[in-house]
């Protein structure tokens, strides 16, 4: 890459020791990182964006999010998180989608960055010309039988369409924020795509609404677990989930946790 990295999407705040690790791992010094570009403004995908700009890094926006920067500030500030920054105005880069292509080929990368509304409206992928596309929080491929007519959809489209307009891959494969990653044909892309459900679905989904529901009436992290006899990260994820997306649903919650494997 001729101009430094950009990174897509950070952690909670107070997680800035496992990013250190996380990089370290991919052999990638924080110098060499010279943006943050951010999927959408939920605090579980930019709560570490202070403090890195701090550190140097320009936190890469679309003109589409400027309104929707501080969103997340006070889910940390009321939950007293010591290790909160808020993002400084001035560490901004903000450009337009239309400009994203130019802006990404002088730093080695062909793409470019898509507005793609439905999990929130601040919600922008970012497309390779490799056959990669990053997505954040977009709901997944497999659930857009659920979602026929929406502004879920109509993203889903947008990207399969500019991907084979510049792609030169037969597939596309998708990282997602929160899920194991997913190939699916550019050819056979349709928006009535069938569910890929695990049988175990709907014990889970039981699982999660009595956590919920505890939770609701004021349970500890530990009783909860007592009590439903699921496992500390499983019950923490839900937990997390239901504080930074207040109103989130069963279905919402297992897009993004039952996925990783659990």
């Amino acid at each position: 890459m001729s101009e430094g990295y950009i990174l897509f999407d950070t952690g909670w705040a107070g997680e800035l020791d496992l990013f250190y690790r996380s990089i370290g791992k991919v052999h990638v010094r924080l110098e060499e990182i010279k943006y943050l570009l951010i999927s959408h403004f939920h605090p579980d995908h930019m709560g570490l964006a202070g403090q890195l700009s701090d550190l140097g890094i320009s936190v890469l926006i679309a003109d589409i999010q400027k309104e929707f920067v501080h969103c997340a500030d006070q889910v940390f500030i009321k939950e007293n998180n010591k290790d909160f920054v808020c993002i400084n105005d001035t560490a901004l880069k903000i450009i337009s989608i239309s400009e994203s292509r130019s802006f990404l080929h002088d730093m080695g990368i062909e793409g470019e960055l898509l507005h793609t509304p439905g999990h929130s409206d601040d919600s922008v992928s970012l497309l390779l010309d490799e056959g990669i596309v990053l997505v954040g929080d977009l709901n997944p491929l497999y659930e857009l039988e659920l979602h026929k007519g929406s502004a879920i959809a109509d993203s889903w489209s947008l990207i399969f369409d500019r991907a084979k307009a510049v792609s030169k891959a037969d597939q596309l494969r998708v990282y997602y924020g929160h899920a194991r990653p997913a190939e699916k044909s550019l050819n056979a892309f349709r928006t009535t795509a069938v569910k890929d459900i695990s049988p175990k679905r709907s014990t889970t989904n039981d699982t999660v609404s009595c956590i919920i529901k505890l939770l609701g009436k004021g349970y500890p992290v530990e009783k909860i677990i007592r009590k439903t006899g699921a496992d500390w990260e499983f019950v923490t994820d839900v937990v997390r989930m239901c504080v930074t997306h207040p109103g989130v649903s069963v279905e919402g919650i297992l897009d993004r946790i039952e996925i990783k494997g659990r």
